[in-house]
């Protein structure tokens, strides 16, 4: 059988030094052009104008779960689910889970929902830099995969919220959205950098338009 990639995952994760794989800067940052609003209307990976209105109304509301401060978890994500798809049910997953083709397997296990919760609850850590936070976040829905469907969506609006939480704006999301794998501590730290990276170039790039 495939080798569980959660379970690869949750080892590397735990052995990356989240702490120093990205630098801090100072919040708010408000970009000229909202890279996730460009991302949805465009349906994410995919152009379409029904997948874009469902991301939009996700996108929505998971920035009003930011303002209001809930923390993130799993039925929050239950509900941009439900949006994401179009769909008013939406369940945790009820077995492995596979991507790649089928060369990496997610299991489901008696702990796997408990411990994407501890996960989650990991993205409001202010020990961590907010880039690091928003990395993870996205890797842990990626490869804990907690739903059927959509998961990849999901991901970028949980990076988004985590950003959002503490009044950060990216103007691009694009760069993103490069395949991503359970094993690769390198690129799960280098995803920290990248992200710091388009935070400070927003920062940048509005900075200059608006002076």
């Amino acid at each position: 059988m495939t080798t569980d990639a959660l379970a690869t995952w949750l080892r590397i994760r735990n052995q990356i030094d989240w702490t120093s794989a990205a630098g801090r800067m100072p919040a708010p940052v408000e970009p000229v052009v909202d890279g996730l609003i460009t991302w949805c209307r465009e349906g994410g990976r995919s152009p379409g104008l029904a997948r874009g209105r469902r991301l939009l109304a996700a996108l929505a509301q998971s920035r009003t779960d930011a303002s209001h401060k809930r923390p993130l978890t799993c039925a929050l994500l239950t509900g941009w689910q439900q949006l994401v798809l179009g769909t008013p049910e939406v369940r945790f997953r009820q077995g492995d889970a596979f991507a790649k083709g089928g060369r990496e397997r997610y299991a489901l296990t008696p702990r796997t929902q408990r411990d994407f919760g501890h996960c989650l609850r990991e993205s409001a850590d202010p020990r961590v830099p907010l880039a690091s936070r928003a990395a993870r976040a996205y890797l842990d829905v990626i490869f804990f995969h907690p739903f059927p469907d959509g998961n990849a969506r999901l991901a970028i609006l949980t990076l988004g919220y985590v950003l959002e939480s503490e009044g950060v704006r990216l103007d691009q999301v694009g760069p993103l959205q490069t395949t991503r794998y359970a094993d690769d501590a390198a690129g799960a730290a280098d995803l920290a950098a990248l992200v710091f990276v388009l935070i400070r170039s927003t920062h940048q790039r509005a900075n200059r338009f608006r002076h």
